[in-house]
């Protein structure tokens, strides 16, 4: 079969068709790659094999009978560990979850499921989606597979360095104020936070409920615009979802460049500050001259309240976060082991559990928005924040009068060095400065690798490679449910790159 680094979405698909392998074959390749492999870059949090094989078996007999098959059938897949898989474990990479096992599917997992989908295993990521680097892993860290030395990005770190390192074709993650996008910017792959309720986050574990958002990480943005348009639509069991015929959007995975030519490109001045490390300014720079090379017209804006983004987000999301973590108590998810010694009363019982169970961001997180929700402070913290999410909202309104795509950077530097953040929270949470923004404003975002010879060519299949240079991504934000526009500029510049 072709070697894993080659294998595209829409290459594995043909290779099926054409019979070069079998879907059977190709996940035991994964798994023989991921054994030798993932030692190193610690992607995984569980594998998956006696599932994957059936799941794989079934898409070779639908094959084998000339039933009509989708891109996705026998594709194999990454799934962050706080996304609900019936039958495999659902940590949410806590000790809180360690010995929980789902017993669902999630919405997405549904919708690929009938796509027959094949699910490698469940991957790493910052405890409860909180962090930026995925060292707030209860149970490992994962490493950048382009320098093993550095992180890779956060919370969905284990799905970006699973499809970086030929791990799994593609992946899916969650980003609430950019951990899809971030990841995908330090690893050199794609990813697309969509538009809020444009994908069910029924069956998700859930951080901030008005903020997350599940999306694809992929290769090339065809493969995120596959991936998305398969998991995309309203589900009955998630009220914020929404009713959009994504799947027979041709235009997301097959667009025209005499529309894509048609589309106007704002620079925010806010996101093109001091700061922004050299490596990365360039990168973004040179994107930009290609993209006028494709005749794109560029405008430069003004997003005025983009100086609020951050403190808003972490006034709102740690709120939603000491909400939605209440239910975790120790007892009904599965109990932390010996934590009860000592207790003599249910509520003893309930904060060793607790105490036990969240590790340290998890418990900062809680603390900080159980204050801004208290009495006294509500009106001061969390009203505010939420009258800032709105003028936040409203200048990407007005900008998007005047253009139809806002371009910036993803982060101010490439991947930084494991252990140089992890004991500054604060330097760790303005990683997410130039993300957090689209998740406040409910708007689709798209990371694209500013070089492919970055994504593709430093990690081929079997060989050891230290990275001269790293990944850096920028930034397509777009209008709501406007995911097509975002992923067609990322498709036409990557045929730029190729």
């Amino acid at each position: 079969m072709k070697a894993l680094h080659n294998l595209t979405i829409k290459k594995f698909h043909d290779g099926l068709l054409n019979k070069e392998f079998s879907a059977l074959e190709a996940t035991q390749a994964f798994f023989e790659h991921i054994e030798n492999k993932d030692p190193e870059i610690n992607a995984y949090l569980s594998l998956a094999e006696k599932s994957a094989a059936r799941e794989a078996e079934a898409a070779d007999i639908a094959l084998a009978k000339g039933e009509a098959i989708g891109d996705l059938a026998g594709v194999p897949l990454a799934i962050k560990d706080n996304i609900l898989v019936k039958g495999l474990p659902a940590t949410a990479a806590s000790k809180m979850l360690e010995d929980y096992v789902a017993s669902y599917d999630a919405g997405v997992i549904k919708k690929l499921k009938n796509q027959r989908a094949v699910f490698l295993g469940k991957t790493n990521m910052d405890e409860f989606a909180m962090g930026s680097s995925t060292e707030n892993s209860a149970f490992k860290k994962t490493k950048n597979p382009h320098d093993t030395a550095r992180v890779p990005g956060g919370s969905s770190g284990g799905s970006a360095a699973a499809v970086a390192a030929h791990m799994a074709v593609a992946a899916l993650g969650t980003d609430t104020g950019g951990s899809i996008r971030e990841p995908a910017s330090f690893c050199g792959v794609v990813g697309l936070k969509p538009t809020y309720g444009a994908v069910s986050r029924a069956g998700v574990i859930a951080m901030a409920s008005s903020l997350d958002q599940v999306g694809p990480l992929a290769k090339t943005a065809e493969d995120a615009a596959i991936l998305f348009k398969a998991i995309a639509g309203r589900d009955p069991m998630d009220a914020t979802s929404v009713e959009k015929n994504y799947f027979n959007n041709e235009a997301l995975s097959n667009p025209k460049l005499e529309d894509i030519r048609k589309l106007s490109i704002g620079l925010p001045e806010e996101y093109f500050i001091p700061g922004t490390s050299k490596d990365v300014a360039d990168a973004i720079e040179t994107a930009i001259e290609k993209l006028k090379g494709l005749g794109l017209r560029f405008k430069k804006i003004s997003l005025p309240h983009t100086k609020y983004a951050l403190s808003c987000y972490y006034i709102i999301m740690t709120a939603e976060v000491s909400s939605n973590l209440a239910r975790f108590d120790g007892m009904r998810y599965g109990r932390i082991r010996n934590a009860e010694r000592g207790a003599q009363k249910l509520s003893d019982l309930y904060l060793k559990q607790r105490g036990a169970g969240f590790g340290a961001e998890a418990k900062r997180r809680s603390i900080l928005g159980t204050f801004v929700l208290s009495s006294g402070y509500y009106d001061a913290y969390y009203e505010k924040a939420q009258r800032a999410r709105a003028l936040i909202k409203n200048d990407f309104d007005e900008a998007f009068n005047d253009v139809d795509v806002i371009l910036s950077p993803v982060a101010p530097t490439p991947a930084f060095m494991i252990g140089e953040k992890i004991s500054d929270p604060l330097s760790m949470y303005l990683s997410d400065i130039f993300t957090i923004p689209a998740n406040l404003a409910g708007l689709p975002a798209l990371s694209i690798p500013a070089g492919s010879e970055l994504r593709m060519q430093n990690l081929e299949y079997g060989k050891k490679h230290q990275a001269t240079k790293l990944p850096v991504g920028f930034q397509l934000i777009g209008k709501k449910w406007r995911e097509e526009d975002i992923l067609g500029i990322g498709q036409f510049y990557e045929q730029l790159e190729n």
